[in-house]
């Protein structure tokens, strides 16, 4: 049966809960993070992850049913938790503390755990800064059919920060998330596969735009970071560099989520043709 921990007062299982939101280094050591969310919490549950421990609202009068299923999953460690601290968690209002967190395990994945195939799709995110990008492009990857998603740089934002799991709304549990070191990492992977992935570059200096590419066969896409743009290894590595055409009148180019999210749509539109 699930023991229920009571926690309170702010002793150190809160304090590690409070860790697994703020510090990435301890979130990665320990292997777990923070999932808030209905949705996200329950595409956790849905798709196989490993849920350590569900804390809820210990000064909540009845629980809803959708809360309390899951409280009755066998071998879960369950923690009630005062309402003022599980809004913290939660970050929310002390007077509107969510129902249900998740306490989730961080996979263990690695490039070569992908295989491809004749329609594989996926994409790059190289050095992101913001998580908010990063969770808004695996959603973006899950709506359009990715099959991947691998982000590249050693200070890449997290996939696991609880601003990137909220902004995916539950994608990152549906698609493989990935981090590689490089990008000659990634490209040696993909040349050693089978079904070897052409890499496709976006950059507004791409000779060609997007949609003259074609991208119906194995393809990786490539975007940038938020503020220099693909790497110099991106650039020489990659096969094609193509440009996402834009009004001369645009006053800014597309942010590195909007970027990823126009090219996996081309690619789902020409492979829909």
């Amino acid at each position: 049966m699930a023991r229920t921990l009571q926690v309170s007062v702010r002793n150190a299982r809160f304090q590690q809960w409070e860790t697994l939101l703020r510090n990435r280094t301890k979130r990665h050591r320990a292997g777990s993070f923070l999932v808030q969310g209905v949705r996200p919490i329950s595409l956790a549950v849905e798709h196989g992850w490993n849920i350590e421990a569900l804390l809820y609202d210990a000064d909540r009068r009845r629980l809803s049913d959708w809360a309390r299923g899951l409280l009755e999953r066998p071998h879960i460690e369950q923690a009630a938790v005062s309402g003022p601290l599980l809004a913290e968690l939660g970050e929310k209002e002390d007077d509107n503390p969510p129902e249900l967190l998740a306490q989730v395990a961080i996979p263990q994945r690695k490039l070569a755990d992908l295989e491809t195939r004749p329609d594989w799709l996926g994409i790059v995110i190289d050095r992101p800064t913001s998580p908010g990008n990063v969770g808004s492009l695996i959603r973006s990857a899950d709506a359009f059919g990715a099959d991947a998603v691998i982000i590249t740089g050693r200070n890449a934002a997290d996939p696991y920060d609880p601003k990137a799991v909220r902004a995916s709304t539950g994608s990152l549990f549906a698609i493989p998330v990935i981090s590689a070191a490089s990008a000659h990492e990634v490209v040696e992977w993909a040349r050693k596969q089978e079904h070897a992935p052409a890499v496709v570059g976006t950059d507004e200096r791409g000779e060609k735009a997007l949609s003259e590419h074609d991208l119906r066969g194995p393809t990786l896409l490539v975007v940038g970071n938020e503020t220099t743009g693909m790497s110099k290894s991106w650039f020489e590595l990659a096969d094609a560099t193509a440009r996402i055409p834009m009004s001369p009148k645009a006053a800014s180019s597309l942010n590195a989520a909007n970027a990823g999210s126009v090219a996996l749509y081309e690619a789902a539109r020409q492979r829909s043709v």
